[in-house]
């Protein structure tokens, strides 16, 4: 299979020459998003490359696990933690890539690679147009007020110095606005797309993970890190296990609060599946999707959710009310165990609404998320930049 970041000599010595730089492709939104965009993008127009580092060993590599056809440029150190030494041998290596490749822009992703990208690019020097997408921000919930006021400010300065901006949603762009994070007309709003594939039916999906078909099933799905809270669906599972002990609880997800989980959730009727790629199948058996993040983006798995016809409960944080319409699709709480279990217990108790939620998410979902719909907004902004 020819690699979907290299086209041909010919047709690529003329073409528009994009180098995605980002930390580390851990399974999450960046990775699928990145992916889609590096392998659909039209490979006459485009030439696009992939930088980045290596995952830590409690995180699943996406492009190890989901997309081997994508070619990456490893580079050593430009990983997840942060080494002064580490770090600024990574950004001399990214330097050394880009002024090999030459591209035309460089596009960087989520904070530490937006940081190395960027000052390669001004630093090097390397004549190429500078994009960022925020997937999310740190500004809540991550770091102490210190650490957080010492970001903005590094985030303020590495604005300035790009030429475009882009932010999954809304709520994102405003938040960093507020924060002093650029200016109104260096952003762009493109919401992630995504494809889902096709579900199976829900008995054998259910028989696949050995749950009873008359149990409800709610769903965890992603990183098991401190910014999902895992603490605060462990008291959710609790709570709601109080109330309706038929409730079996799926999670779905890998990360450095494993092992707590799992020592938590113990005593209670849960899977922890580790990281999974049959996603598809998971949604089947599922009755609702719980989110108990203080902070997101835009997540893909609520998308993932309301596509396959699956409300979410989840904590009014972030970019949530980008993609749950609370009432109409699922259900925003206050960041708080109980409220997250009397949400889930409302949708389970009462088969209808969750029916009719589901419904509208799928609708919803489908009309707003198209994959194709983000491809052409990144073909289209490509080319504007450089016209800038």
């Amino acid at each position: 299979m020819v690699p979907w970041s290299y086209g041909s000599s010919s047709a690529m010595s003329q073409a528009i020459r994009v180098v995605h730089v980002i930390a580390r492709m851990n399974v999450g939104g960046p990775a699928v998003l990145i992916s889609d965009t590096v392998r659909e993008l039209d490979r006459e127009e485009f030439d696009v490359r992939l930088i980045t580092g290596n995952c830590g060993d409690d995180e699943a590599d996406y492009l190890e696990t989901q997309a081997p056809d994508i070619r990456a440029i490893r580079i050593d150190g430009l990983g997840r933690s942060v080494s002064p030494v580490n770090d600024a041998m990574s950004w001399r290596r990214v330097v050394e890539r880009l002024r090999d490749i030459q591209p035309h822009i460089i596009h960087t992703h989520t904070a530490k690679a937006g940081v190395v990208g960027r000052l390669a690019a001004r630093l090097a020097p390397i004549d190429a147009r500078l994009v960022h997408t925020f997937h999310g921000h740190l500004l809540h919930g991550y770091f102490s007020p210190v650490k957080t006021r010492g970001l903005i400010a590094a985030e303020a300065v590495l604005a300035r110095g790009s030429d475009r901006l882009i932010a999954v949603s809304p709520q994102v762009r405003d938040d960093l606005l507020v924060a002093g994070i650029g200016h109104q007309k260096q952003y762009e709003v493109i919401p992630p797309g995504v494809t889902l594939g096709a579900l199976p039916d829900r008995e054998s999906a259910r028989a696949a993970l050995h749950i009873p078909s008359e149990k409800h099933v709610v769903l965890l799905l992603g990183r098991i890190t401190q910014i999902k809270r895992p603490d605060r669906f462990a008291k959710a599972a609790s709570i709601v296990h109080q109330q309706m002990p038929d409730v079996h609880f799926l999670i779905a997800g890998s990360g450095d609060l494993e092992a707590e989980l799992r020592e938590s959730m113990a005593g209670l009727p849960s899977s922890l599946l580790g990281w999974r790629s049959d996603i598809e199948s998971l949604l089947a058996a599922s009755d609702a999707l719980v989110v108990t993040s203080d902070n997101e983006g835009t997540p893909l798995s609520v998308i993932q959710a309301g596509m396959a016809g699956v409300p979410t409960v989840g904590t009014r944080v972030g970019g949530m009310e980008s993609v749950v319409d609370s009432g109409q699709t699922g259900l925003l709480v206050d960041p708080d165990a109980r409220a997250v279990a009397y949400g889930l217990v409302t949708l389970l108790e009462r088969g209808p609404l969750r029916s009719a939620m589901g419904a509208e998410a799928r609708r919803q979902m489908n009309a707003k998320f198209s994959s194709q719909a983000m491809i052409e907004s990144h073909a289209d902004l490509y080319r504007r930049v450089l016209e800038m």
